[in-house]
């Protein structure tokens, strides 16, 4: 019975010219949007490797210099473009793709592709993510909407209850109807992009367990919509008002519920504005050692450490440069004021993750999106991570320049200078997002949720066909 319900269904959805018609558009935007979106990958990548390796030889190639003006002349750290990206962008657009490493400061990653867009950009993106996520629903409520409605719209239910026909064997035929063209549309997608990334020359890691991981969270929520669209089917007489319903939870789940967690999470728990937030961290910054400031009071508190410890009488007695070694005490501050104001950044958004969670109750969206953004590296949180190792990197980078010009010069020569081999030395700076066991331990919420979804929605359409 289940077999031949889904023939059935099979046959009737291939002769309707609209169901072709829309398979056909939405499997040429699929293409189209890889198409697109493999080019920007292997462009990005492009002018990531060639600014690392540009940015590298300028701090190579200083030549003589002071270390604490190298400190200022300073580097960047690059974010590299990972390559689940081309199927899922999350934030990365508005996210910035450099960080600018200097002394005493701490940066926001900058020039983010969002800021180079035109206006023509509010109207969207073609991305496979954005077809993954909005369009395929849409397909699925195109395929299913009258899936019941027309068994009473055209008198064939009072045959199959006059067969006897089991309601679940009955249900379980037509989902497969409308599960199969949706997954071998997701798997094609998903198999090309492997394809095409595994043939691209690589600056991540590019893992086909990610990608069937990906797969997987699509999969289900795709199943998700599917139990949604038979629900509202089986619980209505009316094609058209199965459509209207389907359309309505589609709107609600995709593109309201997202946007009001967000105003929610930020009402709640906003970040400080650019103004208040710098005026903190300058606040702090005052309560500690200056490293330019020889005058203050935390500096000839640390000088008069340094002169009892080693037992002498002045600081140009000392067995290093204490210029060198105060500049890098007042950046040991300056680290830790950057480290409390930004934790207090990561806390707020930990905050407003959890309110995104709760919203998740009321739309299958929200868990989908995350799981494929934190597999994809597109995420807030790997940006976060990025950020973090791009200043513990700076931090090292002022401690290897500090310590150096306190170890090899004397107190108040200013004019003393490294040689010109003295910046290879330096480490390049390298950062690896976490690997899919982590950012799946990571993501155990959003697994539950979604695993709720399909559950509940099953139980809920095996209790709603029943054939009496």
């Amino acid at each position: 019975m289940i077999l031949k319900t889904f023939i059935k269904e099979i046959k009737e959805l291939s002769r309707e010219s609209r169901v072709r018609l829309s398979l056909l558009i939405v499997l040429l935007l699929l293409g189209v949007a890889v198409f697109i979106s493999s080019r920007q990958y292997q462009q990005v990548n492009t002018q990531y490797e060639t600014a690392t390796q540009s940015e590298r030889a300028n701090w190579d190639n200083q030549g003589e210099k002071n270390p604490h003006s190298a400190a200022h002349y300073g580097t960047y750290a690059f974010k590299p473009k990972y390559p689940l990206s081309l199927l899922d962008q999350g934030v990365d657009k508005y996210t910035g793709t450099s960080v600018f490493l200097e002394a005493h400061a701490r940066n926001e990653a900058r020039f983010s592709a969002a800021a180079d867009q035109t206006g023509l950009a509010r109207f969207g993106d073609l991305t496979p993510d954005f077809i993954l996520l909005f369009l395929i629903p849409l397909l699925i409520i195109l395929l299913g909407y009258n899936s019941f409605t027309k068994e009473r719209e055209m008198g064939t239910l009072t045959l199959l209850k006059s067969q006897g026909i089991s309601g679940w064997r009955w249900m379980l035929g037509k989902w497969m109807a409308l599960f199969v063209p949706i997954f071998l549309i997701a798997f094609l997608l998903f198999l090309i992009a492997g394809f095409v990334l595994s043939g691209l020359q690589d600056f991540g890691a590019f893992s086909w367990k990610a990608l069937f991981a990906m797969f997987a969270v699509y999969i289900v929520f795709y199943a998700v919509f599917i139990n949604i669209v038979l629900i509202i089917s089986a619980s209505v007489k009316k094609s058209g008002i199965s459509l209207v319903s389907a359309l309505g939870i589609w709107i609600l789940a995709c593109l309201v519920v997202p946007k009001m967690a967000t105003n929610i999470a930020q009402a709640k728990y906003p970040y400080p504005t650019a103004q208040e937030f710098a005026a903190n961290i300058l606040a702090d910054k005052e309560k500690g050692l200056d490293g330019h400031n020889p005058w203050s009071e935390e500096s000839k508190k640390l000088e008069k450490e340094m002169l009892e410890k080693y037992e002498v009488d002045s600081i140009s007695q000392l067995p290093f440069n204490f210029d060198g070694y105060r500049m890098q005490k007042g950046e040991e501050h300056e680290a830790m004021v950057y480290f409390k104001h930004y934790n207090y950044l990561k806390e707020q958004y930990a905050k407003q993750t959890e309110v995104y969670q709760s919203m998740a109750a009321i739309s299958p969206f929200l868990p989908a999106r995350f799981l494929s953004m934190s597999i994809a590296h597109t995420d807030y949180e790997t940006h976060w991570n990025f950020n973090d190792a791009a200043e513990q990197y700076r931090i090292n980078t002022q401690k290897f320049l500090n310590d150096h010009f306190a170890e090899n010069s004397k107190f108040g020569d200013w004019s003393w200078q490294a040689d010109a081999d003295f910046w290879k030395k330096l480490p390049a700076f390298k950062y690896e997002p976490s690997n899919l066991k982590q950012t799946l331990s990571q993501n155990n919420g959003n697994i539950v949720l979604l695993g709720g979804w399909l559950v509940l929605s099953f139980g809920i359409l095996l209790f709603v066909v029943k054939i009496k």
